[in-house]
């Protein structure tokens, strides 16, 4: 089958943004299923230097680009967006879904004022409008894209607005934060300019497929982010995970093919929550500068520390992972000794799988499997990957990579060892399709 879902392993963060751009060359149309602006992909090729929020990563090869039905759509970041890529003489071949729904101004002004009622119980989102938008798609008084293209229809809008009022009566009796009238003129105008690039993607992918055209599935966030699955409630407002692929494409479970999986070498996580292995020493300073851990779209520090086994075989389970993709493997070099957690205690007791409650990842204590580590590496060590594969490499850091595989019963595919394209080494294609 000509299809790849692409998903995060871990708190998101984990360079997917660049992998589906090396590997969306290989396939006709890039699909971004879920998620919204929170979402923050970079992808660096020669000079250039392209961030994204919302736009599907292949748009940058000038791939079929579709946002599905299971993203939350920011059309100011969307114009942005495209502007961008039209002024790097790139012009972006669109799909928008016509049943995607719409973050508001009033869904950015509900995000901060949560946030800011939790006080030191906070979340730590993006205040980009994301859950809101995702309660009101779930509670029926959403606005989807289709909503704002029907000419005469604003029935919607106003029980939309209605409802909003309501809400906001809970924070202080706050007002709209714009006037209805302005938001909505201003939502249908982008609306419009965008209406030519509006279709049923569920039908275009389908007929797509049908075709033999092939299909990259490109997720945001990360599996310890999923609403149902991650660390509750530390996390998304959209499930993140493979089988989201389908549901929020609008195509058959039957319709996806492999599933590859990404993670870092060592483990991030930005904002709030658990996180066992944490580092909060040098070396987690060294993994924060050399690894440039600081957020796409907030710009926050992300919190480092050892790869973690545990959550990581828990997300290959639950995604289906038959590849994984290992990203930054080289910000580890010249770190005398490195550590990979592989189980966890728990008031004496020893666990190997991941815990659901937050109190008692909270209380983990990372049981570790420590290596040696390797020293300098320059860029031209790394390439000897892409003629010889891993045996090239420093007998230490093949140990370490070959460790994680028969840990998590899963086989390397791409090892990535800079930000830029060219850095990249695909050590198995099995998953990728076979006429391109």
């Amino acid at each position: 089958m000509n299809s790849l879902v692409v998903t995060g392993l871990q708190w998101g963060d984990e360079g997917k943004g660049k992998i589906v751009d090396f590997l969306s060359d290989r396939f006709d149309i890039v699909a971004r299923f879920q998620g919204g602006s929170n979402a923050g992909h970079t992808v660096i090729v020669g000079d250039e230097v392209f961030k994204f929020r919302l736009m599907p990563t292949g748009a940058v090869r000038g791939k079929k680009a579709v946002i599905g039905n299971g993203v939350v759509l920011d059309l100011e970041v969307l114009d942005k967006e495209f502007d961008s890529l039209r002024g790097a003489g790139i012009t972006p071949d669109l799909r928008i879904s016509n049943r995607a729904h719409i973050i508001t101004p009033y869904h950015i002004q509900i995000d901060a004022l949560q946030e800011e009622l939790k006080g030191s119980d906070k979340v730590g989102t993006t205040k980009r409008g994301i859950g809101p938008t995702y309660s009101d798609k779930i509670s029926r008084t959403g606005i989807r894209v289709q909503d704002l293209l029907d000419a005469t229809e604003t029935n919607t809008w106003e029980r939309f607005i209605k409802h909003t009022k309501h809400r906001l009566k809970s924070f202080s009796s706050s007002d709209l934060s714009v006037s209805q009238e302005d938001a909505f003129e201003s939502l249908k105008l982008l609306m419009e300019k965008y209406a030519s690039y509006v279709c049923d993607t569920g039908h275009f992918i389908s007929e797509a497929l049908t075709s033999g055209k092939s299909i990259l599935f490109e997720g945001a966030q990360g599996t310890l982010l999923d609403i149902d699955h991650g660390t509750y409630p530390f996390v998304t407002s959209s499930n993140c995970i493979s089988a989201a692929a389908a549901i929020g494409s609008g195509i058959s479970y039957k319709s996806l093919g492999f599933a590859l999986g990404i993670c870092k070498a060592y483990t991030t996580r930005v904002g709030a929550g658990p996180f066992p292995s944490e580092l909060d020493d040098e070396i987690g300073i060294t993994m924060l500068e050399r690894g440039g851990e600081y957020g796409t779209v907030t710009g926050r520090a992300r919190r480092c520390g050892w790869l973690d086994l545990v959550a990581l075989k828990y997300a290959i389970r639950i995604n289906g992972t038959e590849f994984l993709a290992l990203t930054k493997i080289d910000v580890l070099s010249e770190i005398d000794t490195l550590k990979l957690c592989v189980g966890y205690e728990i008031d004496g007791c020893e666990l190997d799988t991941f815990p659901a409650s937050t109190y008692q990842l909270q209380k983990v204590r990372p049981i570790y499997r420590e290596f040696s580590g390797w020293g300098p590496m320059k860029t031209d060590d790394w390439d000897l990957m892409k003629s010889h594969g891993i045996s090239m490499l420093p007998k230490e850091t093949q140990r370490y990579i070959t460790f994680i595989e028969k840990y998590t019963e899963t086989t390397i595919g791409i090892i990535s060892y800079g930000p830029d394209r060219s850095e990249t080494v695909i050590l198995n294609d099995d998953y990728l399709p076979k006429y391109a």
